[in-house]
């Protein structure tokens, strides 16, 4: 019996060092993703890899208390947007409209790029934000040589491969799961990666997804954000 209390205390303690190590991980990642929203102004680039409907590079770049500058590749098309306070401004062929113009139903029927995107962004969480979203949404985050990772639970990918669309119901997703990767360099996040992969069954329609995003930080300090003032008026 003795022998056999010994051995249990032994793997509590094995799994205790475990958990803290676990939450140290965390706790890390998220002090990362905090020091990176503290800073001034920074830019990103985020990729996305994965199936034949994979936009292109998309760019931000953002700053403390002010605007945030994204730039979206559809198709053989750039679209840009400004988002601030929960508000936004995307440019569309007939100039800026605001977000919430842009997300109205036009009537016209079929997908319109334009609005989907305009969806999206009334919910857009800049690099820092996201990551320490995603950092929650982890089932226990590891430290390894190059970065931090963990899988993502059953909710958190199919959060990632879901979207909301107003008036009506989004997508059902089944078979969710995925993965994240964050990179730190002197305390400051410098990168992540989530795959997510699923069933995502819209419209009577089934769609398999395995999608790779990566998002790198840059320019951290030097990041000059220029808005145009047709946008600033759609957002005010």
């Amino acid at each position: 019996m003795k022998k056999s209390l010994t051995i249990l205390a032994a793997a509590l303690l094995s799994s205790g060092a475990v958990l803290a190590a676990d939450s140290s991980a965390a706790d890390a990642v998220t002090d990362a993703a905090g020091k990176l929203a503290a800073t001034d102004n920074y830019s990103w680039t985020m990729t996305t890899e994965g199936g034949q409907r994979s936009p292109g590079p998309s760019h931000g770049k953002t700053e403390k208390g002010g605007y945030t500058y994204v730039d979206f590749t559809m198709r053989d098309n750039t679209v840009d947007a400004v988002v601030k306070d929960g508000k936004g401004a995307i440019k569309t062929e007939d100039g800026w409209e605001s977000l919430d113009d842009a997300a109205k139903d036009d009537g016209g029927g079929g997908f319109n790029p334009t609005r989907f995107l305009a969806m999206r962004l009334q919910h857009y969480k800049v690099p820092a934000l996201e990551a320490a979203d995603l950092a929650g949404k982890t089932k226990g985050l590891t430290n390894s040589v190059d970065g931090y990772s963990a899988d993502l639970t059953e909710d958190g990918a199919k959060g990632l491969l879901s979207f909301r669309r107003p008036g009506g119901d989004g997508p059902t997703v089944s078979d969710a799961k995925g993965s994240v990767k964050f990179w730190v360099k002197d305390g400051v996040l410098t990168k992540y990666q989530y795959k997510v992969s699923g069933t995502v069954s819209f419209n009577g329609n089934d769609r398999d997804v395995d999608r790779t995003t990566t998002v790198e930080i840059k320019d951290v300090g030097t990041t000059k954000v220029t808005v145009p003032d047709e946008a600033k008026k759609k957002i005010t």
